[in-house]
Parts: structure tokens; C-alpha cells; sequence
């Protein structure tokens, strides 16, 4: 009985060459000998698949078999070819194409998808197509305020395409991002010259400086000017902080320089702990004193005159 290929693959006789494809895909994968090494009924059954989809792949040949059948090729040459009627079988029955299973299931990096991209019109194996390269990433420097830094928010960034076109970007800064930093867009960058992936937009975070805050990880530091008369009786001064302003206690006799800590009232981390405030005290002098009160501060302060620079020494 003559060998019916398109039956062998489970078509229609008017099928697509897309359609031939996807079901010789699906038989060579199910009958692939690396698959089923004990079964020879399947081994039989892979060579037959084979063998009909060399020929239905191949318009030239699929054409003499539609018109002769499977016996064309004797009528084509006036005699039986070798291989009992099958000219592309080896010594072994199987085609002359060489299947690997690593091709079937994603090895080696071609990938299923990629199988009949090594076959050419005659069964031999062309070059592989490029694969698809990932576009370049765009480098972005951002200033942002120093607030936003700390706290987090939003900013706006001009981005030009290749095209010429430019793109403005929303980007959302997350809380507590330390200066140099990157903030990853991804798929924001240049697109790929031949249908790959888009690369990313990398946007390096500068944080402005702030009038009267400095920055140290977590941790914040301001000076907070003070009068002589706050520091000599002790006082209730408000304090700015990130998350509003708090009343901080000047003990009695506070000297300038002197750091209080505001626990909690610095910098909060992605971890989700918060570091500290230190509120670094500075006595301010009035501009102008008159002489008679200079005088009598002088003379009360004389009473308890110590020396403080009796630790300084080279």
C-alpha cells in the first residue's frame, strides 16, 4: 500500500506550509528516539514522520507526489531508487536530515521555534539567522531636591529617541535614596535594532544640597542657633525635622556646640528603619549690647570664670 505522508502527519492535502511545520514538530517530538529508546514501534514511526515531511516541505517534491504519489520518485528517474522507493533514506531508513533533540526542546540555544530555520528546500541545513539583540541602555543624571531624597516623590525627566522625538518620563523616587544611585527603567532605553528587547533607562540620583540639613546615611544633622539667654536658663525651642516640627528641651548652661539627638526624626531606609536627627546647638550673640549691660554681664560672668581651653594642647 502506498505511503500516504499527509496522513503520516495528520493533515489535509490542502495544508499550509505553516501547518506542515507545526505538525511535524509535534510528531518529531513525540516519537524522537532520544525520547523513546525502547520503543521501536516508535522508532519506526519517527522515521516515517521524517521521511514525510522531507517531501512535503519541499514544494518541487510535494508536487510530483500529489500528481504520482509515493512511488514519484521511480516514476521521475523510470526505476525504483534506492532505499526501496524512498531516495532520502540512509543505511539506516531514517531521512537524510539529521535531527538533534536538543533542536526539539530548547537546547544548546536554538530553541524548539528555531528547528526549521536549519532546513533548506533540499534538506541540507542553512546558517542560523542572527539572534536578536537587546537594545543599548540610556545613562540620565537627575538633581532632585534634597527633600525628595529623603522623603521620596516624583520628577520628570526629558528623554531624546533615535528618532529625534522626545519623550517625557515620570519617575518615582523612592524614600531614602542615597546619593550615586541608579533607578532602573526597563524597557525605557534604545530599542533594538532587529526586534529584540528595548534596553533600560538608568538614572543616576544627585540629591541638591540643602540650606541647614547635611546628610550621613540615615542619619541627618542641622545647627540650631540659640540666644545666650537660652543657653544660660535652659529653654523650649521648635526644631524642624522631615516629618514636621517638633519642641526639643536646651538644658540649663548649655554650651555652643552641644548635640542633642532626635531619635527616629532622620533618614528612613528601604528596610523600613529610620535614623536619627542630631540638632547641633549654636549660642548667637545680639549684634549690639550697650556698654553698661557688657559691663555688668561681664562682672556677673567673672564670678564663675574657668578656663576652657585647658585640654588644648599640640
Amino acid at each position: 500500500m502506498a505511503d500516504d505522508f499527509y496522513a503520516t502527519l495528520g493533515i489535509g492535502r490542502g495544508a499550509t506550509d505553516e501547518e506542515i511545520q507545526t505538525a511535524y514538530r509535534k510528531l518529531a517530538r513525540q516519537y524522537h528516539p532520544d525520547l523513546n529508546p525502547e520503543d521501536a514501534k516508535a522508532k519506526r514511526k519517527f522515521q516515517e514522520v521524517q521521511n514525510a515531511f522531507e517531501v512535503l516541505n519541499d514544494s518541487k517534491k510535494r508536487e510530483m507526489y500529489d500528481r504520482y504519489g509515493s512511488d514519484f520518485e521511480s516514476v521521475e528517474r523510470g526505476g525504483p531508487g534506492p532505499g526501496g522507493g524512498n531516495p532520502w533514506a540512509n543505511s539506516a531508513g531514517g531521512s537524510g536530515v539529521e535531527i538533534n533533540i536538543e533542536d526539539l526542546f530548547g537546547g544548546g540555544g536554538g530553541g524548539f521555534s528555531d528547528l526549521f530555520k536549519n532546513f533548506g528546500q533540499r534538506g541540507k541545513p542553512t546558517p542560523r539567522r542572527e539572534a536578536p539583540t537587546r537594545g543599548s541602555n540610556i545613562d540620565y543624571e537627575l538633581t532632585v531636591p534634597f527633600t525628595t531624597a529623603v522623603l521620596g516623590g516624583e520628577a520628570q525627566i526629558a528623554v531624546q529617541r533615535p528618532n529625534g522625538r522626545t519623550e517625557t518620563i515620570q519617575v518615582k523616587i523612592p524614600a531614602g535614596i542615597e546619593d550615586e544611585k541608579k533607578i532602573r527603567l526597563r524597557a525605557q532605553g534604545n530599542p533594538s535594532p532587529n526586534g529584540g528587547p528595548d534596553g533600560d533607562l538608568m538614572i543616576k540620583i544627585k540629591s541638591a544640597p540643602h540650606p541647614h540639613f547635611r546628610r550621613q546615611g540615615k542619619r541627618l544633622d542641622i545647627r540650631v542657633p540659640i540666644t545666650l539667654a537660652e543657653a544660660l536658663a535652659g529653654a523650649k525651642i521648635d526644631v524642624p525635622t522631615p516629618r514636621g516640627t517638633i519642641t526639643l528641651t536646651v538644658p540649663p548652661g548649655t554650651s555652643s556646640g552641644a548635640k542633642l539627638r532626635l531619635k527616629g526624626q532622620g533618614v528612613k531606609s528601604k528596610k523600613g528603619t529610620t535614623g536619627d536627627l542630631f540638632a547641633e546647638l549654636q549660642i548667637v550673640l545680639p549684634k549690639e549690647i550697650a556698654q553698661d549691660d557688657r559691663e555688668k554681664m561681664k562682672t556677673i560672668l567673672a564670678k564663675y570664670a574657668e578656663n576652657p581651653r585647658t585640654e588644648l594642647k599640640w
